[in-house]
């Protein structure tokens, strides 16, 4: 299993990014995966998670309304576009397999919101 994450980065309070999370060694399309995050000092944190063919994703509350999940199977490739960003939001992200918050997860990538 690999999983690499990539565009995060510096960006103002109400901005906006999107994360990818390019997936190999497994087949991607049966599986549902979830976007999870950390903050400094802080545990890791669920934010979405989308089913296998993409057709249903929760949020959690703290991102709802801001951000989506989304995923292009025949690339292989899970997205987070998160608009509306918040200081608060400042946090490395990591894509999962899975729905559990505690599978197999990537580098991460660093989203650092401030002005």
């Amino acid at each position: 299993v690999q999983l690499v994450e990539s565009g995060g980065g510096l960006v103002q309070p109400g901005g906006s990014l999107r994360l990818s999370c390019a997936a190999s060694g497994f087949v991607f399309s049966v599986f549902s995966m979830t976007w999870v995050r950390q903050a400094p000092g802080k545990g890791l944190e669920w934010v979405a998670t989308i089913n296998a063919d993409g057709r249903s994703s929760t949020h959690a509350d703290s991102v709802k309304g801001r951000f989506t999940v989304s995923r292009d199977n025949a690339k292989k490739t899970l997205y987070l576009q998160m608009n509306s960003l918040k200081t608060e939001d400042t946090a490395m992200y990591y894509c999962v397999l899975g729905s559990d918050i505690r599978g197999s997860r990537g580098q991460g990538t660093q989203v650092t919101v401030s002005s």
